[in-house]
């Protein structure tokens, strides 16, 4: 953690003065470093499958496989950069006193030295011929280029020190807002430099091809990222490619049935067509979208009682998304909060281009973005007692967005979609992380070009074109990262027809939420075990 201070601000909640070290030499040291504490854990020779010894596993493999690959040479994704981490970073911060806004300050101080890193990598990464793809470069330029401000006061960064105590002495303010207004044109001018390097030295080396099998060791590269993000799954890219096309063929099924029940005359195409140009379906002002989104949050609240018996403290809201992300940003997502500093959890919205935001998908958005989705599953493991404090802000894509999707399914069978068009709603939203599987693989591990990869989505879904083209966009930025949510939700709902056919009459479904989501994340062997050691637990012996 020391190299590390965002994951120390995680686990221990403290207040760094820093950024993270990402140059070669440091992420050297951190493999070293897991590498030694993996060959120990091994030599104990203890069950892998136990939820402890496989989050280690997982949170070891990762330092290692970044220097393998030297994955600091594309730092960003287009959805996800580094460039992003201090605006979040002041999301996160109240500052209480002096000392905490001389961290902060510090710390604006040291975004230099960060980017500076960062560039030296890509510059690397240049040269080896491992560069970003021109799409999500061309996300990212837009994000950073919204992040600066001429005049700092109006900076996200600067935000946390504008917002100081009211109590505090207001020389003292005046100090430290005085040095703040400093630090915060440093890292400006960090952002200003960065966004040259990106539009003059970066941007005639972005690679034309979307995969990242073109890449020197690429295949390499993805089957690493499929085993991140899918961890414990034991997936190849063909297996994964395979599920894919069979969850495709089933979930169509479904969506025909609907489309015969409205009674709709014409093809599948037509009815995506009506669905995706019908002005019924979309809201006429970001205040309208908001609003219904936090209806329908409303609603979710008052079903969690019938499936959990075990709820979080920390409360959500329902906020836009930031209108600086907004153009090249997914359509919704969830936004940690943090009990400590006094920051509830956000489920962010995108209100940018209305006619891309359909109505009958909010519903399954708000269910996996807020309750009983990520809000639920992440907060709960927060609120962790008698665990090592990591454990508590630990994240396991497959267990996570796999817990999302599983809980868009969860609300349909609560009754919460209340027509058709929900439904179908729903069916495309599941869809859609069926061609995730399929487009993913295809375009890493196969090779396919962009066109291809969002076939998939055009042919099989209602999503909006924008929608698709900002998803595609992600995949091409973070590879093996869109596998996790099928891969995750089978998974679940696996283990909990298993517990039902064991137990019978006497499943509990309400217990069986709280067991699954009582440990916090943790890679899907480790679930499977755990899960099962329940069901087991859960048998009355026969007399």
């Amino acid at each position: 953690m020391a190299s590390d201070p965002d994951s120390a601000a995680d686990v221990r909640n403290e207040r760094p003065r820093s950024w993270g070290d990402v140059t070669p030499a440091a992420v050297a040291q951190r493999a070293a470093s897991a590498s030694e504490i993996l060959a120990t854990l091994d030599a104990l020779d203890l069950d892998r499958t136990s939820p402890e010894v496989a989050i280690l596993h997982h949170l070891l493999q990762g330092p290692i496989d970044a220097h393998l690959y030297d994955t600091a040479r594309i730092p960003f994704t287009g959805d996800w950069g580094f460039y992003a981490q201090p605006r979040f970073a002041a999301r996160y911060n109240r500052l209480q006193s002096t000392a905490d806004a001389e961290a902060w300050i510090d710390r604006l101080n040291d975004v230099p030295r960060y980017f500076q890193e960062h560039t030296a990598n890509m510059r690397r990464g240049i040269a080896t011929g491992w560069t970003a793809h021109e799409d999500p470069l061309a996300t990212s330029i837009e994000q950073v280029r919204d992040l600066i401000k001429d005049d700092v006061t109006q900076s996200a960064l600067f935000a946390p020190l504008a917002n100081l105590p009211a109590d505090m002495d207001p020389v003292e303010r005046a100090r430290l807002q005085s040095l703040g207004i400093l630090a915060t044109e440093n890292a400006m001018s960090a952002y200003r430099d960065l966004l040259d390097f990106f539009e003059t030295e970066y941007a005639p080396t972005a690679r034309p091809e979307p995969g990242i099998v073109t890449l020197p060791g690429g295949r390499e590269v993805y089957e690493a990222a499929i085993a991140d993000h899918t961890a414990g799954s034991g997936y190849s890219a063909e297996d994964i490619h395979a599920l894919g096309q069979d969850e495709v063929a089933r979930i169509r099924a479904n969506m025909e049935a609907i489309i015969a029940e409205l009674g709709f005359e014409g093809s599948f195409e037509d009815f995506t067509t009506f669905l995706r140009t019908d002005p019924q379906f979309y809201a006429e002002t970001p205040e309208d979208l908001l609003e219904k989104a936090s209806e329908m949050a409303k609603r979710l609240d008052a079903i969690l009682p019938r499936y959990f018996g075990k709820l979080p403290r920390l409360p959500y809201g329902v906020e836009a998304v930031p209108a600086a992300i907004a153009p090249g940003y997914t359509t919704g997502r969830y936004a940690d909060g943090d009990m400590d500093e006094g920051v509830a959890g956000t489920y962010w919205v995108n209100t940018y281009a209305l006619d891309q935001r359909p109505l009958y998908e909010l519903p399954a958005l708000s269910a996996h973005e807020a309750v009983p989705g990520h809000h639920l599953q992440i907060s709960l493991a927060q609120e962790l007692v008698n665990v090592p404090d990591f454990r508590r802000s630990y994240y396991a894509t497959a267990f996570g967005e796999g817990w999302g999707l599983y809980s868009e399914k969860l609300a349909g069978e609560a009754g919460f979609y209340r027509t058709p068009y929900e439904r179908f709603g729903q069916l495309s939203y599941e869809m859609w992380r069926a061609c995730r599987l399929v487009a993913d693989t295809g375009l890493h591990y196969y090779g396919w070009s962009r066109a291809e990869a969002e076939a998939c989505f055009i042919d099989n879904t209602a999503l909006a074109p924008l929608n698709i083209q900002t998803e595609v966009t992600r995949y091409i930025g973070w590879p093996g990262q869109a596998t996790a949510y099928k891969v995750g939700e089978l998974k679940i709902l696996a283990l909990r027809a298993a517990a039902k056919d064991a137990l019978g009459e006497d499943f509990d479904i309400r217990a069986f939420h709280d067991h699954l989501l009582g440990a916090g994340a943790m890679p899907l062997d480790a679930l499977e075990a755990r899960m099962t050691a329940w069901t087991q637990g859960q048998l009355v012996p026969a007399d």
